[in-house]
């Protein structure tokens, strides 16, 4: 589909529903997108279980590909602070129903009425994926290691493989010293490029608690024979112990295994338990009547890492690595109920996609693999495409300059800044007041000339929307780099905007990462409650073995 944006959206009307309509809608099997429309740091200040972020601020850019069947029943979210055209779900429902999605609606009172009727609303981000590695744990005790224990045997020198089951890039910034970075969606395709024999023990670590649970549990389900453990607590563990990370570690991938008995033995396996967990292999003949099947989403999703799929993939598809699939589902996948498609091209679907497949079904997606992965002659239905929007003009060289001094006033001009909140703290252009789609008109006052300052045309093309319904018609873009080639001053405000208002971030147990030991601790102690947050209906979402 198209999206197709106006200067204006339209006035339109959308329904509301209460917290008991909405709970009966999550629990009936039928697809449903629950959109929470606020920025992400009050998004992950407390936000029901199943909630996806697609913030007001970057609506049309995301909701294509996170939401892209018209015809999806979606519930939009807010604080619940204010009430019609003056909430941030109800401007929300009107974009997204001028863009033609038919079914929107907009919980009644918003994040607070969910709360007042007994629902928990939950701190931090990814919180299914996250809440499934606690559940997985607890079902299967996978083992666990300490950061003592492990030090331990690093430092005698005892027979290892320590395995970084995050991105490459979590990787390079820290890591525990002498790690492989081997995310764990390619742990089943390339341990074995680096496992010496069947006897030396593996250890998996993450930054927290997630991915080492899962990245140890699926190399036991590959049947290995060799001892394997997760890392308990990640590299936060390993720094609340007062072991030192390693910084800039410049390892990469280890190669996919090459063709052997034992991979052709772990493929098998893996084809076993996917289909045991309801993921099968399908014939494209299948896929593709999944595709054309207009009254359901399916998402098709290369699995591989980058470097594979820039080289070749399945045209339509979108590059979801596994192992951050399963760790942040939320990211990719707006719609519960859905169905997905995974890809992988290592002969006749590899080991990759299956293992994902395993385990995204058991996080409650109807999932499936493809026979001939990349490769499978598949027509995938065209996603979203957000086209420029007309009339905005970017300012730059003279032309900035001209707009800059010609509106020497703050009543007459407003320089907008709508990169990230923190980018404007460590520095900005000086006069430059740092915004926010949903609070333009704060922030704009009774300016009749508007300069927005982005990275992103995009944003500012969003912006001028809302702006222009504020009956401004004078508006236009500009790049930090232009201000800076016309000599404009900079300056730095480190308090501001204060974090109440800086709605873009997330504070939550942000610094945990960078030395804040408090920090962490508490962060690990949100993981460990999840399960104790959750309602019965919430955690019968998932299919555990």
């Amino acid at each position: 589909m198209t999206l197709t944006l106006a200067a204006a959206a339209p006035i339109v009307s959308s329904a509301t529903l209460g917290p008991a309509t909405l709970q009966r809608w999550l629990s009936d099997g039928q697809e449903i997108a629950l959109l929470d429309v606020r920025e992400h740091g009050q998004y992950g200040e407390g936000r029901p279980f199943f909630s996806v972020n697609v913030p007001y601020s970057r609506l049309e850019v995301e909701i294509g590909e996170r939401v892209p069947r018209l015809a999806t029943r979606i519930v939009l979210v807010d604080d619940g602070d204010a009430e019609g055209p003056s909430g941030v779900a109800w401007r929300a429902a009107q974009r997204l129903l001028a863009l033609g999605y038919t079914q929107v609606h907009v919980l009644d009172g918003g994040a607070k009425a969910w709360a007042e009727t007994g629902h928990a609303l939950f701190k931090g981000v990814n919180v299914p994926s996250k809440t499934f590695g606690e559940l997985i744990e607890h079902a299967h005790h996978t083992p666990s290691i300490g950061a003592d224990e492990l030090h331990r045997r690093l430092q005698s020198g005892e027979p290892l493989l320590l395995v970084d089951g995050r991105t490459l890039a979590e990787h390079r910034k820290m890591t525990i010293p002498g790690a492989l970075p081997i995310p764990n969606g390619e742990l089943a395709a390339r341990i074995h490029s680096v496992l010496p024999d069947d006897t030396t023990p593996i250890v998996v670590h993450c930054a927290g608690r997630t991915r080492s649970i899962l990245g140890a549990q699926i190399l036991i389900d590959l049947e290995l024979p060799n001892p394997i453990h997760a890392l308990e607590n990640g590299t936060q563990g390993w720094r609340l112990a007062g072991l030192d990370l390693e910084h800039g570690s410049a390892r990469e991938l280890p190669p996919l295994a090459p063709p052997s008995p034992a991979l052709s033995a772990r493929r098998a396996s893996a084809r076993k338990r996917a289909l045991r967990h309801s993921a099968p292999l399908l014939t494209a003949q299948q896929a593709q009547a999944w595709l054309d099947d207009t009254d359901r989403t399916t998402y098709v999703l290369d699995v591989r890492t980058a470097a594979e799929s820039v080289r070749q993939t399945l045209p339509g598809a979108r590059h979801a690595p596994g192992g951050q699939l399963l760790q942040a589902t939320d990211l990719v996948i707006g719609v519960r109920h859905s169905r997905v498609l995974l890809l992988d091209d290592d002969g006749e679907q590899g080991l990759r996609a299956p293992v994902i497949a395993s385990w995204l079904s058991q996080l409650g997606y109807d999932t499936a693999t493809v026979e001939h992965g990349i490769h499978a002659p598949l027509r995938v239905p065209p996603t979203a495409v957000l086209p420029p929007l007309p009339g905005l003009a970017r300012a730059q060289g003279e032309l900035l300059t001209a707009r800059l001094s010609a509106q020497p006033t703050a009543a007459s001009h407003a320089l907008v800044d709508l990169r990230a909140s923190l980018a404007y703290r460590k520095a900005h252009a000086r006069g430059a007041r740092w915004g926010v789609r949903p609070r333009l008109t704060q922030v704009t006052g009774g300016a009749q000339v508007v300069t927005l300052i982005v990275d992103d045309e995009h944003i500012a093309q969003l912006a001028a929307i809302d702006l222009r319904e504020q009956g401004i018609g004078d508006i236009a873009w500009t790049r930090p780099a232009d201000l800076e080639a016309i000599g404009h001053p900079l300056e730095s405000t480190p308090d501001q905007p204060a974090d109440a208002e800086a709605i873009d971030y997330l504070f939550f147990v942000h610094d945990r990462h960078d030395g804040n030991l408090e920090a962490a601790r508490r962060y690990l102690a949100w993981e460990i409650g999840l399960i104790a947050q959750c309602q019965p209906q919430e955690l019968a979402a998932f299919a555990l073995d």
